[in-house]
C-alpha cells in the first residue's frame, strides 16, 4: 500500500474492522497492519527498505492492490506435496519458512493460479 495509514483507516472506519498498529517486519522487508474481521484476516503491506519483496508490485501498481491470497492449511507439507503432484509450482526452495505470524508458509506460482500469487500458511 502506498499509504498504509489511509488503507488502515478504510478498513477500520468503513468496515468496523479491528486494525493493529503498524509493525515493522525487517526479516520480511515490510511494515504490516493486521486487519481482523469476523470471517477474514487481511494484511496491509508497505515496503520496508529498497529490497522489499513488495516494492516491485507497487512499481507496477502505484495505487496499490491485492498482492496475494493466503490459505490456511492443517498440514503444510501434505498440502505442498499434494499440490506438486497436481503440477503446481512451489516458489523458492520448496521448504516452508516463517511468515508474518511466525507460522510456516509457502508461496505458489501465480501462473498456476489464474495470475494470483498464493500463500499457504500452517494453521
Amino acid at each position: 500500500m502506498p499509504d498504509l495509514e489511509a488503507a488502515a483507516a478504510v478498513y477500520r472506519d468503513t468496515l468496523g474492522a479491528r486494525v493493529s498498529p503498524p509493525q515493522a517486519l525487517p526479516a520480511h522487508g515490510v511494515t504490516v497492519v493486521f486487519v481482523d474481521l469476523p470471517n477474514t484476516k487481511i494484511e496491509l503491506l508497505q515496503p520496508l527498505g529498497a529490497d522489499s519483496p513488495v516494492q516491485g508490485f507497487l512499481d507496477q501498481h502505484p495505487a496499490g492492490g491485492m498482492h496475494h491470497i493466503c490459505y490456511e492449511v492443517d498440514d503444510i507439507i501434505a498440502a505442498r506435496d499434494h499440490l506438486r503432484a497436481t503440477g503446481a509450482r512451489v516458489l523458492g526452495d520448496g521448504e516452508p519458512s516463517l511468515g508474518a505470524h511466525d507460522k510456516p508458509v509457502l508461496f505458489l506460482h501465480p501462473k498456476d493460479f489464474c495470475g494470483t500469487l498464493i500463500e499457504l500458511e500452517q494453521a
